[in-house]
């Protein structure tokens, strides 16, 4: 389990954003951080692989880069 302090300037920053985006870009940012494995991303974010899967292909959908799956 991942345990953090949130750091107040980092929170304070989102304020006036919306919220998908912000889902969006902590999905795509939690991605790349596991080197594109899906399930490891998902866990990390506490989110199902359907529920990863689902929003991945409506960020492609939409023109987002998807990193490549990792070989796992």
């Amino acid at each position: 389990m991942y345990e953090f302090e949130p750091d107040t300037d980092a929170t304070e920053a989102l304020v006036g954003l919306r919220v998908a985006d912000v889902e969006r870009d902590l999905i795509l940012a939690t991605l790349r951080q596991t080197d594109g494995n899906r399930t490891h991303a998902a866990n990390v974010l506490g989110i199902s692989i359907r529920t990863m899967r689902n929003k991945l292909r409506e960020y492609a959908h939409a023109g987002n880069v998807i990193p490549a799956p990792s070989e796992q």
